[in-house]
């Protein structure tokens, strides 16, 4: 989610003792901690509610299985798949595995 290197952190660090000062760094610092554990503390409640709203079979659900890309992908490659099926069922059964669509009024 949020990738901070060693350098920024150090940057955030010295410019929060600009900011904020030596004084006072240490009740900032504290009370930051102390707002970054409720909202914690708060997107777990959320995702709990969120679950048992959604009822039995959403219990393994991801944040990226809600990604529209995802969804499409995984809805296109289910049909493909299907439709393979679908192909292998018919050389099987001695069927041309495609069948055109010839409209009568184009003729």
């Amino acid at each position: 989610m949020v990738d901070f290197g060693f350098g920024e952190v150090i940057g955030l660090v010295i410019l929060a003792l600009i900011l904020v000062g030596p004084e006072r760094m240490p009740r900032v610092s504290s009370d930051l901690a102390k707002m970054i554990k409720k909202v914690r503390a708060m997107t777990n409640t959320a995702t709990a509610e969120i679950r048992d709203n959604l009822g039995p079979g959403f219990e393994d659900l991801k944040p990226a299985d809600l990604n529209p890309k995802t969804f499409i992908k995984r809805h296109v490659a289910s049909v493909l798949d299907d439709e393979d099926s679908n192909d292998r069922n018919k050389k099987r059964s001695g069927q041309p595995a495609f069948s055109p669509r010839i409209d009568p009024d184009l003729l």
